[in-house]
């Protein structure tokens, strides 16, 4: 007996001495990446330096530092905020002389795209240039890129310039031949967010609001062409009607770009721009470098005084904890519960890029946002999308801000099952059931759901539906008849959400912080960002889910974020305000 406790407690030292070395050499590892890293960041700004700035990461609402084991290193990506501040920062900065705007690819909403391009505006207000360049450009890039001063385009390269197209991928085909048969609960004729799963061919009710939306959306983009570049939107709807800009020749000769250039030529431009000989080196300053340290990401110390708290919900809303790619009801609600509760806090600024999702935990954050609103300022920022649930969480504020080009609305609820029975048949599968009462299995995804319990839970929907509707008719001081009217499920952009009284103001982040500012009477303060994160902790978290979808994102590549959309389907349970299905507007 002896003897077994001694190689018990020697197997268990050793075991505790093994975790306790490994566990030392990660800290030593990330000790040694947040070094390096640091060390690589070069922010020495000389004179006569141009910003130079690529979007090569897909551009978040809030910063995202993640380890990178191979190249031992911490992976920044810039957020929106991050990316303003630089901007705004440049602006006076009496060094930097102008923006190199490099547009390879931009990987944002168009929202954002939007909140980017209203920046440049106001950057260029100091008199200082912006010169763009790209192989390339798609209808968003372009956009974006047509508030520059000069836009040069590669030789033999390409704008897109064909109109907004939306693509939504239906599944009632494959469903069929597979055996499953879904089982759908809605309320509201266009709420469409099931209609993948029912029908091969879009509904008119769903291709009337898409093209009501995109049609607002491109109205929008083309009055920002227009205006930069000097084309009338007719024109440039004839353009689109006809292909007529099918040729980088084409595109100098109706004036949407101002000349062909190569990169190297374009170099040779932005000498010129600064006063430099052409043998000299251009100083350029790396976007990542210029931005530096900023609230997103450092580790700061207690910020004492007057704060605007700025409250960042992204994703899919579920119950539980969430995290940057998905917004959890336990996660989010503390956080505003403590920005709430905390006096140095004088005004709330909640973020929302949210297509919807589970009604409960929607139902939970509102509550929040409810008791918040009545003891300081409340204002909502909407960010590319904020539709059924992340309207849901936005309609108590005092203000909400959105860009005309945000997708919001679709204020209604359904709920959505699947029934495999047949699939399991199929491949020789029975299944037998033992109730201890009728419908102890309703819900089952092994049967057909019987018309009584679709009754039930149509009821519940409807129940729903009334209390959305309700808190959205409180919120914005009007009637229940009048939100059922613009409710029913339907998307809208911003600017047909602000003509029916949805939203209120037009403007992005910076808006919506100037608005609580304001609201509270604050001329000094401090912005602090919920929920609260130690980025160094942060590190150590999900350490392997990071390398996994890092992989995973290498391997599928374009395709990873339809292997995303189809995890976010998956996850759906109970009764949801949201919007499963996806559209792709190129």
């Amino acid at each position: 007996m002896k003897s077994f406790f001694k190689y018990m407690f020697a197997g268990m030292f050793g075991t505790f001495l093994a975790l306790s070395i490994i566990a030392i050499l990660t800290f030593g590892v990330l000790m040694f990446m947040v070094f390096k890293a640091s060390k690589d960041i070069n922010t020495e700004v000389k004179e006569k330096t141009i910003l130079h700035i690529k979007f090569d990461d897909p551009i978040t609402d809030r910063t995202m530092a993640k380890p990178n084991i191979m190249a031992f290193s911490v992976d920044t990506k810039n957020g929106l905020k991050k990316i303003i501040n630089a901007i705004k920062k440049a602006k006076t900065d009496k060094k930097i002389k102008g923006i190199y705007l490099d547009l390879t690819t931009v990987d944002a909403g168009l929202a954002t795209i939007e909140e980017l391009r209203n920046t440049f505006a106001d950057f260029k207000t100091s008199g200082k240039f912006i010169v763009t360049h790209a192989d390339y450009f798609t209808h968003k890039s372009y956009y974006l890129a047509s508030v520059a001063d000069k836009l040069y385009l590669t030789p033999e390269g390409e704008i897109q310039f064909t109109g907004l197209s939306a693509q939504i991928m239906l599944y009632k085909s494959l469903l069929e031949k597979i055996g499953i048969e879904p089982e759908i609960i809605r309320h509201g004729k266009f709420k469409s967010a099931v209609e993948p799963f029912m029908l091969n061919e879009i509904s008119n009710a769903n291709r009337e609001q898409t093209k009501t939306y995109m049609s607002s959306i491109w109205e929008t983009m083309l009055l920002g062409i227009s205006e930069s570049r000097g084309i009338e939107t007719d024109k440039l709807n004839m353009y689109a009607d006809s292909l007529r800009i099918n040729s980088a020749k084409k595109c100098v000769e109706y004036n949407f770009a101002d000349s062909l250039l190569y990169a190297d030529q374009v170099i040779e431009e932005l000498k010129k721009l600064v006063g430099i000989e052409n043998k000299d080196k251009l100083n350029l300053i790396e976007l990542k470098n210029y931005a530096g340290e900023t609230d997103d990401i450092d580790f700061e110390l207690e910020i004492t005084g007057n704060k605007i708290a700025v409250i960042y919900a992204t994703g899919q809303i579920m119950p539980g904890e969430g995290d940057d790619e998905k917004i959890g009801s336990e996660t989010l609600s503390k956080a505003i519960r403590k920005a709430r509760k905390d006096t140095t806090i004088k005004a709330i600024v909640l973020r929302i890029n949210s297509p919807g999702g589970s009604a409960l935990a929607s139902e939970v954050i509102w509550r929040e946002t409810v008791l918040a609103q009545k003891v300081k300022p409340l204002i909502v920022s909407m960010g590319n999308v904020a539709a059924s649930g992340g309207y849901y969480i936005a309609c108590s504020a005092d203000t909400i801000v959105a860009q005309p080009n945000t997708i919001t609305g679709s204020i209604g609820v359904f709920g959505l099952m699947f029934n495999g029975k047949k699939l399991l048949n199929d491949i020789g599968v029975n299944i037998s059931t033992v109730n201890t009462n009728k419908y102890a299995d309703i819900m089952s995804p092994l049967r057909k759901m019987t018309s009584y319990e679709r009754n039930i839970i149509q009821t519940g929907v409807e129940d729903i539906y009334d209390t959305f509707i309700g808190h959205v008719a409180e919120g914005r001081g009007m009637t229940k008849a009048e939100i059922d009217s613009i409710g029913q499920g339907r998307v809208w952009s911003g600017k047909n959400a602000k003509e029916i009284g949805l939203v209120d103001v037009f403007g992005g982040l910076e808006t919506a912080i100037t608005i609580a500012s304001e609201k509270a009477g604050l001329t000094d303060y401090k912005i602090i960002d919920y929920p609260e994160k130690d980025e160094f902790d942060k590190l150590f978290e999900d350490f392997a889910s990071n390398i996994k979808a890092s992989v995973m994102e290498e391997e599928l590549g374009v395709g990873y974020k339809y292997y995303k959309r189809f995890k976010s389907v998956k996850n759906i349970k109970g009764i949801q305000a949201g919007m499963p299905y996806f559209i792709d507007i190129e």
